[in-house]
């Protein structure tokens, strides 16, 4: 399964799980993996380095996820990333912490089947994601 089909199976699953209202939910979490100077990789760094080193490695791994809380989302990514995420979506920080709490650890689980973070380039996940932004929210 190529990394476009991941993606897609991911958003998928994640707009039946969270409804329609939530999409600037997974937007979010897109635009966060999107956006971070490494990528997917650098996300799951900064989680591992955040004290959550157990909890990704569940996302990232084949088995079951362990659940995150939206104050562990709000402490790994502090006030200043969280700010800026919940103006950019204008929600509310804790809109934006507990969203990401039900949301990340599956986007993230889907965009590593194997159980490891792969060495894709950004430009393939960024094409990957915009195609999917254009067919789930018509952007």
């Amino acid at each position: 399964m190529g990394l476009l089909d991941r993606v897609m199976n991911a958003a998928s699953g994640l707009m039946n799980n969270t409804g329609d209202g939530n999409a600037n939910l997974l937007d979010a979490a897109i635009q966060l993996v999107r956006n971070h100077p490494d990528g997917l990789s650098g996300v799951v760094e900064q989680f591992r380095n955040g004290g959550m080193a157990d909890a990704v490695n569940s996302w990232v791994g084949t088995g079951e996820n362990q659940p995150v809380s939206a104050e562990a989302i709000q402490q790994v990514l502090g006030e200043t990333q969280m700010g800026e995420i919940a103006d950019r979506f204008r929600l509310t920080s804790e809109q934006v912490s507990s969203g990401l709490a039900a949301v990340l650890p599956e986007l993230i689980n889907h965009l590593t089947p194997n159980g490891q973070v792969e060495n894709s380039s950004n430009e393939l996940l960024d094409a990957g994601l915009n195609l999917l932004k254009g067919k789930l929210f018509g952007a």
